[in-house]
């Protein structure tokens, strides 16, 4: 393995185990209390489509600076199942140290043997052994065992007196392990604390679209679960009070798209969450927006298809759907934050845009920015206040008057004298069915007009790393940080990200970037370049070469680094 590749930043510890062991309860309990302790943490998940069995890992890197990529390279593994070793065997190497129990996982190699279950079932369940695994990985972190105390106690508040003893009893007992093995641990941290990053936002990339969706004011979300887009509208549903939300988990997703169109109609912010098929579903609706120009926020997060595909994996293999959704012609925007502060950016200006042009704004996110936790600096600022853009109507209000801009006022029910008329046929000014041939010409240019409008809101591609490049990686939404980390692991060295959170419109700047570089190298998580077909469609410009990964995982930053 390359010096630079085994070096990366900080230390990295993975936790494998069947689904109902608990791994995701391991996690929640160490990357809150290495945060609140003020280490830099990241962490992800990669789980099957299923409630119990199977095998599922959490990776948690710590770091003394931010860090938000996933890599390959494990150095410490927890194994609760020794099925999960079998998939995570590219990341082990004779430096990785494992904890398990000799009796359940045939590794010898680097093997600290902890009779989890065992220890588990005498404290009073085999549920216990998560937490003394956690107690474990805190002792060997040197997180003191006070501070684990306290936080399980109020973590676990609402389980009763008897659950929290238990549960510090399982910690206290895994912690006491770590310092007697710990002694035969060669485990260098060489991690500096940092006592701000206590104070900083931590979250995953579902409640980051949530939090930017009610700073954009939604204030209604209609939407039917599906993985993994259910977690934006469970973190809304479990807010909807204190922030004035309504929530309805619709009977299906052609439902859930005209409800939130008719919450619009009404003068509510609403958006729908879903993933692909969901969103296949709602094409109509979305068509249906466009005609009558309303606007409708859509969150669609990815996951590998076709049709059900890979249901709780990754991929970027839904922007042509995103694109070319909907019968007809009509403008749209489409976001693809790739970290953290841009999804809360992007979820809070689609309510923005969507409001201001009334066109329908879709949030192209994947399952691997959204189950990713991190903590993050820097978090973006908007203004305060949201600007009201729908008018009182007066007597003879048109709904669709002609415009120059092809901006026409947007009057709701109720709120003046006007009669606001909307129509899924073609209609007139008044919003009245028509066959006029002539103003079904002059409502198609107006709807088209607005794509003019939209690039003056476009979010521009950001450059990266070397701004004197002569090789250029082109990429979008979530391979953001792995490229970025795998490039200074490289130390630059005349290589550039051009990194695009909106991938439509597509920015003309690309051009000038473009033109720069001597190879242009674009990246993406699906089979067949989306994207770069996008932009060859858009400017008619050629990369030299891409690299791309659909397997339903997230690129890790070593694959990146050797493939550039």
């Amino acid at each position: 393995m390359d010096k630079d590749i085994k070096n990366a930043k900080g230390m990295s510890i993975v936790l494998a185990g069947a689904a109902g062991q608990g791994i995701q309860t391991i996690e929640l309990v160490l990357t809150k209390l290495l945060k609140q302790s003020g280490y830099n943490v990241f962490a992800t998940k990669e789980y099957m489509s299923r409630v119990r069995g199977g095998t599922n890992s959490t990776e948690i890197r710590i770091s003394s600076e931010p860090v938000c990529s996933y890599v390959d390279k494990i150095d410490m593994l927890f194994l609760l199942d020794e099925n999960a070793a079998h998939r995570l065997r590219p990341g082990i190497s004779d430096d990785t140290i494992i904890v398990g129990d000799k009796k359940e996982v045939s590794i010898d190699k680097n093997m600290v043997d902890i009779p989890f279950h065992e220890l588990a079932k005498e404290i009073g369940s085999p549920i216990f052994a998560n937490i003394i695994a956690a107690g474990f990985a805190l002792g060997t972190l040197n997180i003191a065992r006070d501070v684990m105390k306290t936080f399980l106690s109020g973590f676990l508040a609402d389980k009763g007196e008897e659950i929290v003893a238990k549960n510090i009893q399982a910690g206290g007992k895994g912690w006491d392990l770590a310092k007697e093995k710990g002694k035969s641990l060669d485990i260098s941290l060489g991690i500096e604390k940092d006592d701000s990053v206590a104070g900083q936002p931590g979250m995953n990339g579902s409640q980051a679209i949530a939090l930017g969706s009610i700073t954009g004011g939604c204030n209604f979300i209609s939407s039917y679960p599906m993985s993994p887009s259910t977690a934006v509208l469970t973190f809304l549903a479990g807010r909807a009070d204190k922030f004035g939300i309504i929530v309805e988990q619709a009977e299906d997703e052609i439902s859930a798209i005209n409800m939130g169109l008719g919450s619009w109609y009404a003068g509510a912010r609403a958006m729908v969450t879903t993933s692909g098929g969901g969103f296949a579903l709602m094409s109509e609706g979305l068509s249906l927006a466009g005609c009558i120009e309303s606007p409708i926020v859509i969150h669609l997060a990815q996951r590998p298809g076709p049709a059900t595909g890979l249901p709780t994996r990754t991929e970027q293999g839904d922007l042509e759907l995103a694109l070319y959704a909907g019968h007809g012609e009509f403008p749209r925007v489409i976001y693809a934050p790739g970290n953290i502060q841009d999804a809360f950016l992007c979820a809070y200006k689609a309510f923005e845009v969507a409001d201001k042009y009334q066109v329908p704004v879709i949030i192209l996110t994947d399952q691997f920015l959204l189950d990713s936790y991190y903590n993050a600096p820097d978090f973006p600022k908007v203004p305060e206040g949201l600007k009201n853009h729908i008018v009182m109507t007066k007597a003879g209000y048109k709904r669709y008057q002609l415009t120059a801009l092809g901006v026409s006022e947007r009057g709701i029910p109720g709120y003046g004298e006007g009669i606001v008329s909307v129509d899924s046929d073609e209609h007139d000014e008044g919003g009245y069915i028509t066959e006029d041939l002539d103003i079904r010409t002059a409502m198609v240019d107006k709807r088209l007009k607005k794509g003019d409008l939209l690039k003056q809101e476009e979010l521009e591609p950001e450059l990266y790393e070397d701004s004197n490049y002569s090789k250029l990686i082109v990429g979008w939404g979530s391979t953001y940080h792995p490229v970025r980390e795998a490039i200074q692991l490289k130390g630059g060295n005349g290589t550039g990200f051009l990194y695009f959170k909106q991938v439509y419109p597509l920015s003309e700047k690309i051009k000038e970037y473009w033109g720069k570089a001597e190879e242009v190298i674009v990246i993406e998580n699906n089979a067949t370049g989306q994207f770069e077909k996008l932009i060859k469609r858009e400017y008619g410009l050629s990369a030299n070469r891409h690299i791309r990964k659909y397997n339903g995982l997230p690129f890790s930053v070593e694959e990146i680094y050797v493939q550039i």
